[in-house]
């Protein structure tokens, strides 16, 4: 059993995304780092999108920036632009190799394709266990999703952002590459939170991704129907795909974080990172490693790195209303964006706004909704 000073388990976004702030960090390069997963990642399985302001990290691999959205339903439609932030897409193949050519440059990289089965804080060491082999650790950060608690549990709801998309090519230019269709809540809800979100990659090729913000997930040929009658209302008849994807990630603000201990830290989806009131997890990762990077050169109590936040209870309450009442959705966003600034929406579930901002954006939403909520959940927590 070899040791390492550090493990990670999950090489998904937020795992290489921590190996790679490592390897940039003078302050790793003497320590022995293995990356473990069941798959070594080399395919587009993901498009990860992300709004921020001016050049960030990741500008090399973008493929596409937008700086104009289109939010779309029957109480409000409007094309949003969003500068100075810009809405960009990254490709996961492009970032697998991007961050892989980095890490095999390193020698204290080591990559390892096995299946973790167990992790075991053992107060001095953590003792990782694999589908092949053990590995010992003195701090194992860990992605996959090893726990099933969440999903058992009653005190906080679990929604699913579930979703699957379709890319497709025209022969002709029929897209207008400009904006991006950030929420197009126009499809039929059959009593659920659906939209319909479409990325122009050029004139002749976007992504129509049907998305819900639903309990239950739904047979893969009611998404695929959803998205052929939606191009078929655009007036597109003949196009071709050229590539699938789906996903489904959990919207919940249960304390993931109860589950680390001193020396194992769970990180992206497994370590409650997701934003639960949006889905989004891939600006959030990269903040929270920001702080994770510099937090290890002066602490060794993992359990301690991450505490609740205002925003918490925010997403909680805004989860309790579309858990219980999930066919407003659409009403609900919509009042978001007709209310407020669009960029102060996105700073807002960037968690990067003032109270008064808070005041501001969440009195724009139904407040006897949220009253009800609050109420349940004051006695659900007490």
């Amino acid at each position: 059993m070899q040791k390492y000073d550090y493990i990670i388990s999950g090489l998904g976004a937020s795992g290489l995304m921590l190996a790679y702030h490592m390897v940039l960090d003078s302050f790793f390069d003497e320590k022995q780092i293995l990356l473990i997963d069941k798959e070594l990642k080399n395919q587009n399985d993901r498009t990860w999108c992300f709004w921020e302001k001016d050049i960030g990290i990741w500008d090399e691999i973008v493929s596409k920036k937008w700086d104009t959205i289109y939010f779309g339903s029957t109480h409000f439609s409007k094309q949003i632009k969003i500068l100075p932030y810009q809405y960009k897409l990254v490709r996961s193949k492009d970032f697998y190799d991007f961050i892989f050519k980095v890490l095999k440059e390193k020698s204290n990289i080591t990559i390892s394709q096995e299946e973790i089965i167990s992790l075991t804080d053992e107060g001095n060491i953590v003792r990782v266990e694999t589908n092949t082999r053990i590995h010992l650790a003195d701090k194992v950060f860990n992605s996959a999703l090893l726990s099933r608690a969440y999903k058992k549990q009653s005190r906080y709801p679990v929604l699913n952002q579930h979703f699957v998309g379709w890319f497709v090519k025209t022969q002709n230019p029929l897209f207008d590459i400009k904006t991006a269709t950030f929420m197009d809540f126009t499809v039929a809800q059959k009593n659920n939170t659906r939209f319909m979100y479409v990325l122009p990659i050029s004139e002749t090729e976007a992504l129509f991704e049907y998305t819900l913000f639903s309990e239950n997930l739904l047979q893969e040929k009611e998404y695929e129907n959803e998205i052929a009658r939606y191009i078929k209302e655009k007036g597109i008849d003949e196009y071709e795909i050229i590539e699938k994807e789906k996903g489904c990630i959990p919207m919940t603000c249960y304390e993931f974080r109860k589950h680390n201990s001193k020396n194992i830290l769970h990180i992206g989806t497994a370590g409650g990172w997701t934003k639960p009131s949006t889905g989004y997890t891939f600006n959030i990762s990269l903040k929270k490693i920001n702080t994770l990077t510099s937090y290890l050169k002066s602490n060794t109590d993992l359990s301690k790195f991450s505490k609740r936040t205002k925003f918490w209870y925010y997403d909680l309450l805004f989860l309790d209303v579309l858990y219980t009442e999930n066919r407003i959705g659409s009403n609900l966003f919509s009042r978001l964006f007709q209310k407020n600034k669009s960029t102060k929406i996105l700073k807002f579930l960037d968690e990067e706004t003032t109270l008064l901002e808070d005041i501001k954006i969440t009195t724009s939403l139904p407040a006897a909704n949220f009253l009800k909520a609050l109420c349940r959940r004051v006695f659900k927590l007490n």
